[in-house]
């Protein structure tokens, strides 16, 4: 008998979940129960059956500092007996000045407003708007000045929403929807061996009148399988579309906040971006939040007393003094000597692992981008998401204690920077484990 069927609260919790609650990305009829978890301290996750989980995955990327963090948790708590909330149209509060007085210090020096919003999709979408309203206003009413493309990157995702759906791949995630997403101008992610075709194809773009703005995730593009690419690959492309006044956003939902090894990825290009999204992990993991930055040049062109040219977005939540104080908190400590230091450790064990690992039969493409780790099961099938192998791989990192989620044949580490060196020692061999048992070698 299991934990479950002797514990009658929790069997009851698990049977109520299962008729009240739809989860993202499952289906009850296909997967087993949901892991109810009970607690959660620093790197780990602690079940009601007294499991602990290694969160590995830092929680869908949002954790940064570890799970109920007292300096986040303490700000937190003292913001709610100050303002829990208020309206952010013709209010202001401390907690949002001062997150985005320390965004604004960290992020490309060109960046001069945050608009906040409530997560990664939400910040997308306000981006979105942002360009093309920008645009509008830089036509002057011009029909012919107009421009109404927006490029991306293959393997892209922006998120959920209807307009980061469109500018994301056309896959599994927007397959029902295909037929209602607006349609945008695709080019290959840059690499060493298609840079001059990639560029090629992004200056025919950029050189017709029509092309508005190019959105892409730095470096890293996450959802995509961990796709892996050069700074210097993305300047190539930001100076072509500085040359013909394309707006550049940077998705840095999942790559800011040290994740690439440096406070936002885009701070490795020469060339700055005009606006960038943020969410993940801005507070922590603690509260939903998103925000997007944007450069004086975008801002001034909303500089105008005439009303029907405001920017008219917002949300119920956008500025939240909750959130927004723990954004304070996890920035601050961020910065702190220590958490740097631990972040440039995590790369370090990461580099090593990856050298590692191939020698390791079963894995194959074994690659790193600051504290993000993946690597492939060489399994023979390379069906992504849809690859059958995924559910073996999350259920045998599981037994071991370990929070994996694998993008298909795709395992990645994406640590909270409180991770100690043993633990991810036991996330790397779990992972050499996986190859031995589940490539195609084995």
């Amino acid at each position: 008998m299991g934990f479950a069927e002797q514990n009658p609260r929790l069997a009851s919790l698990i049977e109520r979940d299962k008729a009240a609650v739809w989860h993202p990305f499952s289906h009850a009829s296909l997967e087993g129960p949901p892991i109810s978890v009970k607690r959660a301290r620093g790197s780990w996750l602690i079940a009601e059956d007294g499991r602990h989980y290694l969160d590995a995955v830092s929680s869908w990327w949002v954790n940064t500092h570890g799970h109920c963090n007292p300096v986040i948790a303490e700000a937190i708590a003292k913001q709610l007996y100050q303002l829990e909330h208020c309206i952010f149209a013709g209010f202001t509060h401390e907690p949002a000045v001062e997150l985005a007085e320390l965004l604004l210090s960290i992020l490309p020096e060109n960046q001069e407003k945050i608009f906040f919003s409530d997560n990664g999709s939400t910040a997308v979408e306000v981006a979105l708007k942002l360009a093309i309203q920008f645009n509008e206003l830089r036509s002057n009413g011009d029909k012919e000045a107009k421009r109404r493309t927006l490029v991306r990157l293959s393997s892209s995702y922006h998120g959920d929403t209807v307009g980061a759906m469109s500018v994301s791949e056309r896959d599994t995630f927007t397959a029902p929807f295909t037929d209602y997403l607006f349609e945008v101008a695709v080019i290959p992610t840059p690499t060493e061996d298609n840079i001059s075709e990639v560029t090629s194809q992004f200056e025919l773009l950029c050189s017709k009148s029509d092309t508005l703005a190019f959105i892409f995730e730095p470096l890293i593009q996450g959802a995509g399988g961990m796709v892996m690419y050069s700074a210097e690959h993305l300047d190539r492309l930001f100076e072509i579309a500085k040359q013909h006044n394309v707006v550049l956003i940077a998705d840095e939902v999942m790559t800011g906040f040290g994740r690439t090894g440096t406070h936002f990825a885009t701070l490795q290009t020469k060339h700055e971006p005009d606006i960038l999204c943020l969410s993940k992990g801005i507070t922590g993991g603690f509260l939903p939040l998103g925000a997007t930055s944007c450069s004086g040049e975008i801002v001034e062109a909303f500089h105008t007393p005439d009303r029907g040219k405001f920017f008219y977005h917002g949300h119920s939540y956008t500025g939240n003094p909750l959130a927004c104080a723990a954004g304070v908190a996890s920035t601050k400590l961020l910065l702190e000597e220590r958490c740097q230091e631990r972040i440039a450790k995590i790369q370090e064990l990461h580099t090593v692992a990856i050298k590692d690992f191939s020698s390791c039969p079963g894995l194959t493409r074994a690659r790193v981008t600051g504290t993000v780790l993946a690597v492939d099961i060489d399994c023979g099938e390379d069906s992504y998401y849809l690859n059958p192998i995924r559910d073996k791989l999350y259920t045998f990192f599981l037994e071991r204690g370990i929070l994996l989620r694998p993008l298909g044949n795709v395992v990645y580490i994406l640590p909270p920077y409180c991770f100690t060196d043993s633990e991810l020692g036991s996330c790397y061999q779990a992972i050499a484990e996986a190859g031995r048992e589940f490539g195609k070698a084995a």
